[in-house]
C-alpha cells in the first residue's frame, strides 16, 4: 500500500478544548482514512505506484483531479496532525520567528493575515505558511491543493473544510483559526520544516 493513515501523534481528547475528541475522531478516522483508502484504489494500475506522496500530488496535477484530490489530501493531513499539539501556540521560535519579523511584517501581522486567509478561502481549502523563493509567504488553496504544486513548500497549514471544526464552532470559522493559531500550533515543527525548507 502506497497510502497508509498515521496515527494521531496525541490522544484524541488532548487538544480540547480547542478541538473536540469527536471532530478528532471524525476527521481523522472517517475523513483522512477515505483519501487514504480512495488513494490507494485509484494508485492502483498507475505508475505512481509506489512513489512519494510528495511526487504522486505533484505528477497528478492537473493530470488525474481524482487521483491529486485524495493524495494531495492524504499528503495535508499527514502534516495537520503534526501541526498541532496539546498546549501548543505561544512564542514563535528564533530563527522562524526574525524571518518571520523579515518577510511578514512580525508575528501579529502574520498571525493576523493567516487568519484573514483562511476566512478568505471561499468553500473548502487551506492556509498556509509556505516558503517560496527563499521568502515566507501566506498563502490559501481550495479543496486538496497545497503550496507543492505553486513551487512552494508549507511549513503550516490550517484545514478550513466545514469538518475540521463544524462540530465545535458551527459555523464560526474565524474563531476556529483564531484557537488553531493562538492555542494548537506546535512551532517546534513548523521551525524544523522551516529549517529544512530554508537549505
Amino acid at each position: 500500500m502506497t497510502f497508509t493513515l498515521p496515527e494521531l501523534p496525541y490522544a484524541y481528547d488532548a487538544l480540547g478544548p480547542y478541538m473536540s475528541k469527536e471532530t478528532l475522531e471524525f476527521h481523522h478516522d472517517k475523513h483522512h482514512k477515505a483519501y487514504v483508502d480512495k488513494g490507494n484504489e485509484l494508485l492502483e494500475g498507475t505508475d505512481l505506484k509506489g512513489k512519494s506522496v510528495e511526487e504522486i500530488v505533484k505528477a497528478s496535477y492537473n493530470t488525474n483531479q481524482a487521483l491529486f484530490n485524495n493524495a494531495g489530501q492524504h499528503y495535508n493531513h499527514i502534516h495537520f496532525w503534526k501541526w498541532m499539539k496539546p498546549n501548543g501556540g505561544g512564542a514563535i521560535p528564533g530563527a522562524l520567528a526574525k524571518k518571520i519579523d523579515e518577510d511578514l511584517g512580525g508575528a501579529d501581522k502574520f498571525k493576523a493575515d493567516f487568519i484573514a486567509a483562511g476566512v478568505g478561502q471561499f468553500g473548502s481549502g487551506w492556509a498556509w505558511l509556505a516558503v517560496k523563493d527563499g521568502k515566507l509567504a501566506i498563502l490559501k488553496t481550495p479543496n486538496g491543493e497545497n503550496p507543492l504544486v505553486h513551487g512552494a513548500t508549507p511549513i503550516l497549514g490550517v484545514d478550513v473544510w466545514e469538518h475540521s471544526y463544524y462540530i465545535d464552532y458551527r459555523n464560526r470559522r474565524p474563531d476556529y483559526l483564531k484557537a488553531f493559531i493562538e492555542n494548537l500550533v506546535n512551532w517546534e515543527h513548523v521551525e524544523e520544516l522551516y529549517a529544512a525548507a530554508a537549505k
